[in-house]
C-alpha cells in the first residue's frame, strides 16, 4: 500500500511538471511580450530570451501616443466602441432568430440557414476581401462605422449556441403561455429572454472576444486611419523603414492584455459557451 501511495504520488509529480512546462510555454510569449515593451531595440537583438528588463524603459509608451497622424485614444475607442456595438447587434439579431428557428425549425429555408452559417465558418476569411468590399460600397457603407459594425455583426458561432440553448427549454413551458394568450414576442420578451440571461451573456462574452481581434473586415472597409482599431494600428506599424520592435510591443501589450484579463475572469463561462455550442443537433 506504501508503495502505491509513493508511486501515485510521483505520478502525480511527474503530471504537475509536466503541465508547468506547458503553461510556461504558453504564457513565455506574452511575458516577453510585456518585457520586451520596456527594452531597447539594441538591447532585445543582442539578448532576446531575457526574462527581466535590464531598466523599465518607458520611451515606447510616449511613442505610440501617436501613430500615423492619429491619437492612440482614438483607436482605443474605436476597438471599444465597434467591438461593443457590433457584438450588441450580433446578440440580438441571432437570438431573434434563434428563437425563430427554435419555435418554426421545419419553415422552408430555416435548414438552409443553418447550413449556411454552418459553411460561413468555415470558409477562409481571406476570400470574403472583394465580395465584402463591393457589398459594402454597393450599399453606400464604405468608409463608415456602420459598415464595420454590421459586418463584424454577422457571428454564426453565436447563433448556433443560442439555437443549441433554446432547444432546452422545455416546450411546455412555451405551450402554457400560448395557451394562456400570450404572442411570440410576449413569449420571447417575458419569458425565454429571462431564462437565457446566463447564455446571452455569455454569447456576449464570446461575440466581444472574438471581435476585438479583428482587422482584415476593417482594414477593407475603413477609408481612413481614423476609423482603425487597435489591431489594425498594430497592424500598420511595419513600414518599409522598417520595425520598431520597443514600440510594437508596447501597443501589442496595450492591445492584448486587457482582453487576455476580461478573459481569464471570464474563462468558465467562455469555454462552457463553446462547449455548449459545440454540440450542434
Amino acid at each position: 500500500m506504501k508503495t502505491r501511495s509513493v508511486k501515485d504520488r510521483s505520478v502525480a509529480l511527474l503530471a504537475w511538471v509536466f503541465m508547468a512546462g506547458v503553461t510556461f510555454l504558453f504564457l513565455y510569449p506574452f511575458w516577453w511580450m510585456i518585457v520586451s515593451s520596456f527594452r531597447s531595440q539594441e538591447a532585445m537583438l543582442l539578448e532576446p530570451t531575457r526574462l527581466l528588463p535590464e531598466s523599465f524603459n518607458t520611451r515606447a509608451y510616449g511613442d505610440i501616443q501617436t501613430l500615423g497622424g492619429v491619437k492612440l485614444w482614438l483607436y482605443t475607442f474605436n476597438s471599444v466602441f465597434i467591438t461593443v456595438a457590433a457584438t450588441l447587434i450580433a446578440v440580438g439579431v441571432t437570438a431573434l432568430g434563434a428563437y425563430a428557428l427554435y419555435r418554426k425549425p421545419d419553415l422552408p429555408g430555416f435548414r438552409f440557414i443553418q447550413f449556411g452559417f454552418l459553411m460561413t465558418m468555415m470558409y477562409p476569411a481571406m476570400l470574403l476581401v472583394i465580395p465584402v468590399y463591393l457589398v459594402v460600397f454597393q450599399l453606400g457603407l464604405l468608409g463608415t462605422y456602420a459598415g464595420i459594425i454590421l459586418f463584424l455583426s454577422l457571428m454564426p458561432i453565436l447563433f448556433l449556441m443560442l439555437v443549441q440553448f433554446f432547444r432546452s427549454i422545455p416546450k411546455e413551458l412555451i405551450e402554457s403561455a400560448k395557451m394562456d394568450g400570450a404572442s411570440e414576442m410576449q413569449i420571447f420578451r417575458k419569458i425565454v429572454l429571462p431564462i437565457s440571461k446566463p447564455i446571452l451573456a455569455t454569447v456576449f462574452l464570446i461575440g466581444f472576444l472574438l471581435n476585438w481581434k479583428q482587422w482584415l473586415p476593417i482594414l477593407v472597409i475603413a477609408t481612413s486611419p481614423d476609423q482603425y482599431t487597435l489591431p489594425v494600428a498594430l497592424l500598420s506599424m511595419n513600414t518599409e523603414l522598417g520595425i520598431d520592435f520597443q514600440a510594437t510591443m508596447a501597443l501589442a501589450a496595450i492591445t492584448t492584455v486587457p482582453i487576455i484579463v476580461l478573459f481569464l475572469f471570464t474563462q468558465r463561462r467562455v469555454i462552457g459557451g463553446f462547449v455548449a455550442g459545440a454540440v450542434k443537433g
